[in-house]
């Protein structure tokens, strides 16, 4: 008789069925057979960050805070300027001005869509606080008006047998003098400077009557971003100008002999 040796020996099929690999279909388990465990880590750590976008996405407009220069909507559409300020009475409330969308505003009736642009852009500049000139004036008069002063300071270092005098600009309270404020009643202004003994100058620097400063009031497009003048129509259209004009000029040359 013939003996028919096992293909396997007893200790390796007692290996064979404690081998890792008859545990590893266990680790599939959950995903298929129990609706309550989670999901693989994989859907939990993006569902958070798409619903979080969602959430961004539907949150309005921040609305800023008028300023004592901006404090409504028709002196921000005039100090922008490019005629917006005729569009002030749309604009109920400033809240409006600020979260109305560009089609929003094509429905009011603000046109061409490049000052729908413009606006836009002023919008999201005044909400950073990125200011025109005179935008940090936080002393203003209900005409619009701050009034600058000249501040005088003295600063001896320690090799100094004389005093070092400093001048700065400053807005102070109208009618008020320098010498009437506290230091909590004057703040520094950007883009004015002294120039000689107490002249102050900058744009928009009106000087005062009968007495040392300037005066600087709200005015139409006095932050307005200067258009550039189109020489031979815009991008698009400038080669087909050029080249019939130099057609034209080679049409007039010929005429004249001169070609």
């Amino acid at each position: 008789m013939v003996r028919v040796r096992p293909l396997l020996k007893p200790q390796q099929l007692r290996a064979a069925f404690t081998a890792p690999c008859f545990h590893q279909p266990q680790t599939t388990i959950p995903f298929h057979h129990h609706h309550h465990h989670h999901h693989p880590s994989l859907t939990t750590a993006t569902r958070p960050a798409s619903s979080s976008s969602a959430r961004e996405q539907q949150q309005p407009p921040a609305i800023p805070s008028p300023t004592p220069f901006v404090p409504d909507v028709e002196t921000f559409l005039t100090l922008i300027g490019r005629g917006l300020r005729q569009h002030a009475s749309k604009f109920p409330t400033w809240e409006a001005l600020f979260s109305l969308t560009s089609a929003q505003l094509a429905e009011l009736g603000i046109e061409p869509p490049r000052a729908r642009r413009y606006l836009l852009q002023w919008r999201q500049r005044f909400r950073r606080g990125q200011y025109g000139i005179g935008g940090d004036l936080r002393h203003v008069g209900a005409d619009g008006a701050a009034e600058l002063r000249v501040l005088e300071t003295e600063k001896k270092g320690p090799g100094d047998v004389i005093p070092k005098k400093n001048r700065f600009v400053v807005n102070v309270p109208p009618g008020r003098s320098v010498e009437d404020c506290g230091p909590d009643q004057m703040s520094r202004v950007q883009g004015y400077k002294v120039q000689g003994a107490k002249t102050i100058v900058g744009p928009y620097a009106l000087p005062l009557k009968a007495e040392e400063g300037a005066r600087v009031t709200v005015t139409e497009g006095m932050w307005e971003d200067r258009r550039g003048h189109k020489i031979d129509g815009g991008e698009r259209r400038r080669t087909e100008v050029r080249y019939k004009k130099r057609i034209a000029e080679r049409r007039e040359l010929r005429e004249q002999g001169l070609l």
